[in-house]
Protein backbone atom coordinates (compact mmCIF):
# COMPACT_ATOMS: atom_id res chain seq x y z
CA UNK A 1 0.00 0.00 0.00
CA UNK A 2 2.84 2.40 0.86
CA UNK A 3 4.68 1.58 -2.34
CA UNK A 4 1.57 2.11 -4.46
CA UNK A 5 0.92 5.49 -2.87
CA UNK A 6 4.49 6.60 -3.48
CA UNK A 7 4.35 5.51 -7.10
CA UNK A 8 1.14 7.44 -7.66
CA UNK A 9 2.61 10.54 -6.07
CA UNK A 10 5.77 10.25 -8.17
CA UNK A 11 3.77 9.92 -11.38
CA UNK A 12 1.53 12.89 -10.66
CA UNK A 13 4.07 15.19 -9.03
CA UNK A 14 7.57 14.71 -10.49
CA UNK A 15 10.28 16.46 -8.50
CA UNK A 16 11.16 19.93 -9.73
CA UNK A 17 14.83 19.39 -8.92
CA UNK A 18 16.88 17.30 -11.33
CA UNK A 19 20.30 15.99 -10.38
CA UNK A 20 22.55 14.28 -12.90
CA UNK A 21 25.69 12.20 -12.38
CA UNK A 22 28.41 13.62 -14.61
CA UNK A 23 30.48 10.60 -15.58
CA UNK A 24 30.66 7.81 -18.14
CA UNK A 25 32.12 5.38 -15.58
CA UNK A 26 29.61 2.54 -15.22
CA UNK A 27 31.05 1.48 -11.86
CA UNK A 28 30.11 4.92 -10.52
CA UNK A 29 26.63 4.54 -11.98
CA UNK A 30 26.31 1.23 -10.16
CA UNK A 31 27.19 2.96 -6.91
CA UNK A 32 25.01 6.05 -7.21
CA UNK A 33 22.00 5.42 -9.44
CA UNK A 34 20.40 2.93 -7.00
CA UNK A 35 20.10 5.74 -4.43
CA UNK A 36 17.45 7.35 -6.69
CA UNK A 37 19.14 10.69 -6.00
CA UNK A 38 19.85 11.17 -9.68
CA UNK A 39 17.42 11.88 -12.50
CA UNK A 40 19.98 10.62 -14.97
CA UNK A 41 23.53 10.87 -16.24
CA UNK A 42 25.43 13.31 -18.44
CA UNK A 43 28.40 12.45 -20.63
CA UNK A 44 30.62 14.05 -23.24
CA UNK A 45 33.62 12.90 -25.30
CA UNK A 46 36.09 13.97 -22.58
CA UNK A 47 34.25 11.93 -19.95
CA UNK A 48 34.13 8.97 -22.35
CA UNK A 49 37.89 9.26 -22.79
CA UNK A 50 38.46 9.30 -19.01
CA UNK A 51 36.28 6.21 -18.62
CA UNK A 52 38.03 4.55 -21.59
CA UNK A 53 34.77 4.26 -23.50
CA UNK A 54 34.97 4.38 -27.30
CA UNK A 55 33.21 7.39 -28.79
CA UNK A 56 30.99 5.53 -31.23
CA UNK A 57 27.23 5.34 -31.62
CA UNK A 58 27.21 1.60 -31.01
CA UNK A 59 29.21 1.95 -27.80
CA UNK A 60 26.99 4.79 -26.58
CA UNK A 61 23.91 2.70 -27.31
CA UNK A 62 25.25 0.04 -24.94
CA UNK A 63 26.22 2.69 -22.40
CA UNK A 64 22.69 4.12 -22.43
CA UNK A 65 21.20 0.66 -22.05
CA UNK A 66 23.24 0.13 -18.91
CA UNK A 67 22.23 3.51 -17.48
CA UNK A 68 18.53 2.88 -18.05
CA UNK A 69 18.85 -0.59 -16.53
CA UNK A 70 20.28 1.04 -13.40
CA UNK A 71 17.33 3.42 -13.14
CA UNK A 72 18.34 6.55 -15.07
CA UNK A 73 15.31 8.40 -16.40
CA UNK A 74 17.40 10.37 -18.87
CA UNK A 75 20.82 10.03 -20.50
CA UNK A 76 22.58 12.96 -22.14
CA UNK A 77 24.98 12.07 -24.96
CA UNK A 78 27.01 14.58 -26.94
CA UNK A 79 27.11 14.61 -30.72
CA UNK A 80 30.32 15.28 -32.62
CA UNK A 81 31.49 16.45 -36.02
CA UNK A 82 33.16 19.42 -37.69
CA UNK A 83 30.19 20.42 -39.85
CA UNK A 84 26.51 21.06 -39.28
CA UNK A 85 25.59 18.00 -41.32
CA UNK A 86 27.92 15.78 -39.29
CA UNK A 87 26.58 17.10 -35.97
CA UNK A 88 23.01 16.54 -37.15
CA UNK A 89 23.68 13.08 -38.57
CA UNK A 90 25.35 11.80 -35.41
CA UNK A 91 22.80 13.55 -33.22
CA UNK A 92 19.95 11.77 -35.02
CA UNK A 93 21.65 8.40 -34.50
CA UNK A 94 22.09 9.11 -30.80
CA UNK A 95 18.48 10.26 -30.40
CA UNK A 96 17.28 7.09 -32.10
CA UNK A 97 18.69 5.02 -29.23
CA UNK A 98 15.76 5.97 -26.98
CA UNK A 99 13.19 8.70 -26.45
CA UNK A 100 14.93 9.26 -23.11
CA UNK A 101 18.13 10.46 -24.79
CA UNK A 102 18.95 14.17 -24.78
CA UNK A 103 21.53 15.17 -27.40
CA UNK A 104 24.17 17.65 -26.26
CA UNK A 105 25.48 20.17 -28.77
CA UNK A 106 28.14 22.86 -28.17
CA UNK A 107 26.69 26.39 -28.26
CA UNK A 108 28.82 27.50 -31.22
CA UNK A 109 27.39 28.94 -34.44
CA UNK A 110 27.68 25.52 -36.11
CA UNK A 111 26.29 23.81 -33.05
CA UNK A 112 23.36 26.19 -32.83
CA UNK A 113 22.41 25.57 -36.46
CA UNK A 114 22.69 21.82 -35.89
CA UNK A 115 20.65 22.06 -32.69
CA UNK A 116 17.94 23.99 -34.51
CA UNK A 117 17.68 21.28 -37.16
CA UNK A 118 17.57 18.53 -34.56
CA UNK A 119 14.90 20.33 -32.52
CA UNK A 120 12.78 20.75 -35.68
CA UNK A 121 12.77 16.96 -35.92
CA UNK A 122 11.53 16.54 -32.36
CA UNK A 123 14.90 15.74 -30.80
CA UNK A 124 15.58 16.99 -27.29
CA UNK A 125 18.67 19.15 -26.96
CA UNK A 126 21.13 20.47 -24.38
CA UNK A 127 23.25 23.39 -25.56
CA UNK A 128 26.52 22.90 -23.72
CA UNK A 129 29.73 24.82 -23.14
CA UNK A 130 27.95 27.96 -21.93
CA UNK A 131 30.31 30.60 -20.52
CA UNK A 132 28.51 33.90 -21.14
CA UNK A 133 25.18 35.08 -19.78
CA UNK A 134 23.81 35.93 -23.22
CA UNK A 135 24.41 32.37 -24.46
CA UNK A 136 21.46 31.03 -22.48
CA UNK A 137 19.24 33.23 -24.65
CA UNK A 138 20.32 31.16 -27.65
CA UNK A 139 18.95 28.08 -25.91
CA UNK A 140 15.75 29.92 -25.02
CA UNK A 141 15.28 31.16 -28.59
CA UNK A 142 15.69 27.64 -29.99
CA UNK A 143 13.48 26.04 -27.35
CA UNK A 144 16.24 23.70 -26.16
CA UNK A 145 15.50 21.54 -23.15
CA UNK A 146 18.66 22.58 -21.32
CA UNK A 147 21.51 25.09 -21.40
CA UNK A 148 24.62 23.92 -19.57
CA UNK A 149 26.94 26.60 -18.12
CA UNK A 150 30.24 25.62 -16.49
CA UNK A 151 30.17 27.17 -13.04
CA UNK A 152 33.69 26.32 -11.88
CA UNK A 153 35.31 27.17 -15.19
CA UNK A 154 33.53 30.52 -15.33
CA UNK A 155 35.03 31.32 -11.92
CA UNK A 156 38.43 30.22 -13.23
CA UNK A 157 38.18 33.03 -15.77
CA UNK A 158 38.18 35.53 -12.90
CA UNK A 159 34.43 36.12 -12.83
CA UNK A 160 31.95 35.37 -10.06
CA UNK A 161 30.47 32.11 -11.32
CA UNK A 162 27.63 32.10 -8.84
CA UNK A 163 26.53 35.60 -9.78
CA UNK A 164 26.69 34.74 -13.48
CA UNK A 165 24.54 31.65 -12.96
CA UNK A 166 21.96 33.65 -11.02
CA UNK A 167 21.90 36.21 -13.85
CA UNK A 168 21.38 33.41 -16.38
CA UNK A 169 18.41 32.12 -14.42
CA UNK A 170 16.95 35.62 -14.20
CA UNK A 171 17.33 36.01 -17.95
CA UNK A 172 15.44 32.77 -18.56
CA UNK A 173 12.73 33.79 -16.13
CA UNK A 174 12.57 37.21 -17.75
CA UNK A 175 11.74 35.74 -21.16
CA UNK A 176 9.48 33.09 -19.62
CA UNK A 177 11.58 30.28 -21.07
CA UNK A 178 11.03 26.63 -20.17
CA UNK A 179 14.70 25.84 -20.90
CA UNK A 180 16.40 24.53 -17.76
CA UNK A 181 19.78 25.86 -16.68
CA UNK A 182 21.80 22.68 -16.21
CA UNK A 183 24.65 23.76 -13.94
CA UNK A 184 27.89 21.86 -14.67
CA UNK A 185 31.49 22.10 -13.45
CA UNK A 186 30.39 22.08 -9.82
CA UNK A 187 33.16 21.89 -7.24
CA UNK A 188 31.28 22.13 -3.96
CA UNK A 189 27.92 21.07 -2.54
CA UNK A 190 27.77 24.61 -1.15
CA UNK A 191 27.46 25.89 -4.73
CA UNK A 192 24.39 23.72 -5.24
CA UNK A 193 22.85 24.75 -1.92
CA UNK A 194 23.36 28.42 -2.70
CA UNK A 195 22.07 28.27 -6.28
CA UNK A 196 18.89 26.46 -5.25
CA UNK A 197 18.06 29.45 -3.04
CA UNK A 198 18.26 31.57 -6.20
CA UNK A 199 15.81 29.49 -8.21
CA UNK A 200 18.13 27.08 -10.05
CA UNK A 201 17.03 23.46 -9.86
CA UNK A 202 19.06 21.37 -12.31
CA UNK A 203 22.63 20.26 -11.66
CA UNK A 204 25.15 17.73 -12.94
CA UNK A 205 28.15 16.78 -10.85
CA UNK A 206 30.89 14.25 -10.30
CA UNK A 207 30.85 11.18 -8.03
CA UNK A 208 33.10 13.13 -5.62
CA UNK A 209 30.38 15.75 -5.14
CA UNK A 210 27.83 12.96 -4.77
CA UNK A 211 29.90 11.56 -1.91
CA UNK A 212 30.08 15.00 -0.31
CA UNK A 213 26.28 15.02 -0.02
CA UNK A 214 26.59 12.28 2.57
CA UNK A 215 29.75 13.42 4.35
CA UNK A 216 27.99 15.00 7.33
CA UNK A 217 29.76 13.91 10.51
CA UNK A 218 26.86 14.65 12.86
CA UNK A 219 24.48 12.59 10.72
CA UNK A 220 26.88 9.65 10.65
CA UNK A 221 27.20 9.83 14.42
CA UNK A 222 23.43 9.96 14.83
CA UNK A 223 23.05 6.85 12.68
CA UNK A 224 25.66 5.06 14.79
CA UNK A 225 23.88 6.08 17.98
CA UNK A 226 20.55 4.79 16.63
CA UNK A 227 22.08 1.41 15.80
CA UNK A 228 23.76 1.09 19.18
CA UNK A 229 20.50 1.91 20.96
CA UNK A 230 18.68 -0.68 18.83
CA UNK A 231 21.22 -3.34 19.81
CA UNK A 232 21.00 -2.42 23.48
CA UNK A 233 17.24 -2.78 23.33
CA UNK A 234 17.41 -6.17 21.70
CA UNK A 235 17.07 -5.18 18.04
Amino acid sequence: MIQRDRTTLSASSPPKIRLFLDTADITQWQTWLPTSLFYGVTTNPLLLERAQVTCSVEQLKELARQAFKLGAKEVQLQTWGTSVDALVSTGKLLAAISDRIVVKVPVTQLGTEAASRLISQGIRITLTGVYAIHQVLIAAALGADYAAPYLGRISDLGRNGREDLVAMQRAMTGVDSTTRILVASIRSVDDIAFLTTQGLNTFTFSPAIASAFFEVTATKQAATDFEEAARRMGG
